[in-house]
């Protein structure tokens, strides 16, 4: 049975240092219940509780799973590789302890490290991107990370293609699956970012059916995408502007997707993420907005 879940970034509880105050972790756990969601990811490390017992009480309380983590890290340079494998390492742990072996690491490029890709975002140029030997090195990190997790924890990882970071079009995407092992490195289809970056998520998700182990439900209003091109946004500028608008007002063909997953016989977390800025929006509308359209193409 596919599952609704939601994530603090759809309070603007975001892992990028910026302006403006985000939700306490209380009020957004609450409101995830209050709008009809079953599970969460684990946000930004120090948004929710990182003792196990409290995380798993907070958790308990408001009836919801802890079904992932998003964590970014940087990729290119191997300088950075040990680093980053204690940082995932250490949230995985966290999940273990409340959940089991059940939950992803979802792993990211961290765009917040990446100007030139964070300034082109929905516009990326082959030039923008990896040379063949930073490729290599990208890889081996992503796998090294995947494996540590796998041998410490026993969590699985998926690789969260990012609008910023440096996998982002989908002939990037296709390069890191190509230098990738598929036992060991799945994907978290984002919607709304595969739309962004110039894909399309249907067919994506008909062309890799078994690599998809987790999904993000995110839409894209095209209108605001070709803006931010013509009038060369950055990332941030784009998500401000409302380019990952709410499920069912932009370009994302939510129905077909839902019937691609079930011909598939998906039977993961579907998370809800409606990205916003801190302080930015109406999360509680826009949750319950979300949750009633998907309830209206059938996901109960």
């Amino acid at each position: 049975m596919i599952r609704i879940a939601n994530a603090p970034c759809s309070w603007g509880a975001l892992e990028f240092d910026l302006q403006g105050k985000a939700a306490s972790y209380e009020l957004v756990l609450d409101e995830m219940q209050q709008t009809g969601y079953a599970g969460t990811e684990l946000g930004d490390w120090g948004f929710l509780p990182t003792d196990p017992g409290k995380l798993k009480e907070e958790l308990s309380k408001r009836g919801l799973v802890l079904l992932g983590a998003f964590v970014p890290l940087a990729l290119k340079d191997a300088s950075t590789h040990r680093k980053g494998i204690e940082a995932a390492v250490k949230v995985a742990r966290l999940l273990a302890a409340v959940e089991g072996t059940s939950p992803f690491i979802v792993l990211a490029d961290d765009n917040g490290k990446v100007p030139e890709r964070t300034l082109n975002a929905g516009r990326v140029t082959p030039a923008l991107g990896l040379s063949e030997a930073e490729w290599q090195v990208f890889a081996e990190g992503t796998e090294k990370v995947a494996a540590a997790v796998k041998t410490e924890t026993g969590l699985r990882l998926v690789f969260h293609h990012h609008c910023g970071g440096y996998v982002e079009t989908p002939a990037e995407i296709d390069k890191l699956f190509a230098l990738t092992d598929p036992q060991l490195v799945g994907l978290c289809l984002d919607t709304g970012h595969y739309q962004f970056g110039g894909g399309d998520p249907l067919a994506f998700l008909h062309k890799n059916a078994g690599r998809v182990w987790h999904m993000h439900f995110k839409d894209c209003d095209p209108a605001i995408a070709e803006q931010s091109r013509m009038q060369g946004w950055d990332y941030f500028k784009s998500v401000e502007k409302g380019v990952f608008c709410e499920l069912g007002k932009g370009a994302v063909d939510f129905p077909a997707i839902k019937a691609e997953l079930e011909r598939q016989g998906f039977a993961g977390w579907i998370v809800v993420e409606q990205d916003v800025l801190p302080g930015m929006g109406s999360p509680y509308e826009s949750a319950l907005r979300n949750r009633q359209y998907l309830k209206s193409i059938g996901f109960n």
